[in-house]
């Protein structure tokens, strides 16, 4: 099931729906779906309708999701789509570009972020990162007996479709594609055995980095605005529940930058895997809705001999396997 918390277009006060998607081009209001059951005479357990409180409220919800979905897959014709309609009128579906899809988990509670953690951008790193700033790291040595990272800013996180907007304080403006790990169950020192018992799903993660900030920040040992400034998180384009995903360890991953490939790595290079990133990170007590991130392969452009930073009109397609596409257009900061 790919779930989705989506704001619709019209009207002067945007109204947002917990939903899931139908086909490639329809998305199913599941509060309304299964709002219609009761009146075919089918039993309806009630789910919440905002994500973080659906995650956790566990198996229960999804598993009342997955009997909305289907009784609205029996009701839904694709190609009227707006006729199909639940008790108090609301429409039980839309057609994609009727909505706006928000980020995959729209606040998490924290974003845990995996650094430097596919051998590929280790080495990319080790070699080619060339600011005076970063020099100051022994990068080639950058492995240590877990994993590390830092927080983000969860008012950093958008969705697809949706425009990140250049900083007024940085000039070199980089991506990172990631693999997102939602946690879905309440956890505190979970073993790699129970880790992903934890997991809820997965999505798909742009790091997008001010480069120059980043490196001040590393001199001084910290992390902070280079990474979470506002839009720095696209974060989508939804949530696949685990069941549809498999093995976390065997995803294709690739980035593309105004159509030209740029990443193109799979998760079987992570050097911690999803079941180690979720135990270590469980010394921080983990909670439903929020996000463990991958770290990203070599492919950045901070790794290229000649770095041309992103700039406005810039359209860049973030991929994982069975996850989908993540679009994110690079807009300059209007003026105040």
């Amino acid at each position: 099931m790919k779930l989705v918390t989506c704001e619709l277009r019209e009207g002067s006060s945007p109204k947002r729906f917990l939903g899931a998607l139908l086909t490639d081009d329809v998305l199913v209001d599941l509060g309304a779906a299964q709002s219609t059951m009761a009146t075919s005479g089918k039993t309806a357990v009630p789910f919440p309708g905002e994500m973080l409180a659906f995650l956790a409220a566990g198996e229960a919800a999804l598993t009342a999701a997955r009997a909305a979905l289907d009784h609205a897959r029996s009701v839904v014709d694709g190609s009227a789509v707006e006729k199909a309609r639940a008790p108090d009128g609301r429409r039980l579906a839309w057609r994609r570009q009727e909505v706006r899809l928000l980020g995959a988990v729209p606040r998490p509670g924290k974003i845990l972020h995996t650094s430097v953690n596919f051998r590929s951008h280790k080495e990319e790193v080790a070699k080619s990162f060339r600011a005076p700033e970063w020099q100051a790291h022994n990068w080639g040595s950058f492995h240590y007996e877990h994993p590390t990272g830092f927080l983000q800013a969860p008012s950093s996180v958008i969705g697809t479709d949706a425009e990140v907007v250049i900083p007024r304080f940085t000039k070199q403006l980089d991506y990172e594609l990631e693999l997102g790990v939602v946690i879905g169950k309440r956890g505190k020192y979970v073993s790699k055995e129970e880790a992903l018992d934890h997991v809820a799903g997965y999505c798909v993660f742009n790091d997008i980095s001010a480069r120059d900030i980043q490196a001040r920040e590393h001199a001084n040992k910290v992390i902070l605005l280079g990474k979470s400034f506002d839009t720095s998180c696209p974060l989508g384009p939804w949530l696949t529940t685990k069941d549809e995903v498999g093995d976390p360890q065997n995803l294709k991953m690739q980035l593309r930058l105004n159509g030209e490939l740029r990443q193109d790595a799979n998760t079987s290079d992570m050097i911690y895997g999803v079941r180690e990133l979720v135990s270590w990170w469980s010394n921080i007590t983990l909670e439903p809705g929020d996000v463990i991130t991958s770290g990203a392969p070599a492919g950045v452009i901070a790794g290229s001999e000649t770095p041309v930073w992103l700039k406005p009109g810039d359209r860049i397609e973030a991929s994982v396997e069975k996850l989908g596409t993540l679009v994110s257009t690079i807009a300059a900061e209007p003026a105040s």
